[in-house]
């Protein structure tokens, strides 16, 4: 009897983590019709569906350019945060004092920042330093803004990492950097990765900051996306968050599937 109860409770909160999801995402998933209209504005098909706006999509330099950009930009800001937020949380962990966890929270300032506030701060800062419209002065941003995602993932993966471990490494006469990168570092990779994963997103998505300290020479994917709501609502803009839609989804399928692969062979 207990076990019923357990189960029918376990399918009652499986079904209303289901129904949440679909609450979120049903709303994004309009858009895919949207991107077969045969209009040239944004609209619902109503005369028959068409596959012209993604040919427009992989035929447009324009597009074709901001995608490359934003990949290129959001693969080296995350490199550059996955770097200095790792090792930002393993000195923190290591000194282990009020002084840490304040210097932490500080690290996590542009999490609570309004996103227009930090494009300001960047902007005056970027003027001074003649870092506008350059793809360093991009990367740079939004690897700052990526930190605070590597610094949570890593902090909590160091939470469950036993300091024993190490200490052991250095009387067997490792070095703090040998330590590091043989014991800590595959200790925490999960968290490495998805603290990656994350700033990845945060560079992929971000559009407040990019707006404010670039201008025509440098074309993010949102940035376009944003032009092409903007100046003449180009149903375009469905046909790329459609792609993005399809691809988050295989990525998330295939990342479950592993996850699940894998707690089966560890049973």
């Amino acid at each position: 009897m207990i076990d019923f109860g357990r189960s029918r409770a376990l399918r009652t909160a499986r079904f209303m983590g289901w129904l949440g999801a679909l609450f979120l995402l049903l709303p994004s998933f309009v858009i895919i019709p949207i991107s077969f209209t045969t209009h040239h504005y944004l609209s619902l098909p109503d005369e028959g569906l068409s596959l012209q706006h993604y040919r427009n999509l992989f035929s447009n330099p324009l597009w074709l350019g901001a995608i490359g950009q934003s990949l290129l930009i959001a693969i080296l800001s995350s490199l550059l945060a996955v770097v200095t937020g790792t090792m930002g949380a393993i000195g923190l962990w290591r000194l282990a004092s009020r002084f840490s966890d304040a210097l932490r929270n500080v690290m996590l300032l542009p999490l609570i920042v309004p996103p227009i506030i930090s494009a300001l701060a960047f902007y005056k800062a970027w003027v001074k330093l003649g870092l506008l419209d350059s793809y360093a002065g991009i990367v740079i941003a939004h690897a700052i803004l990526a930190v605070p995602y590597v610094v949570i993932t890593v902090t909590t993966s160091l939470s469950n990492f036993d300091p024993k471990l190490e200490q052991a490494a250095r009387n067997l006469g490792a070095s703090a950097w040998t330590a590091m990168r043989l014991i800590i570092v595959p200790v925490i990779k999960p968290g490495i990765l998805s603290g990656a994963v994350l700033a990845f997103l945060a560079s992929w998505d971000e559009i407040v900051v990019t707006l404010f300290i670039s201008s025509q020479r440098i074309m993010t994917l949102p940035k376009a996306i944003w032009n092409g709501i903007r100046d003449n609502i180009d149903p375009t803009v469905a046909a790329v968050g459609s792609l993005v839609i399809l691809i988050t989804l295989v990525a998330t399928c295939w990342r479950v599937a592993r996850q699940s692969r894998a707690a089966s062979r560890g049973q």
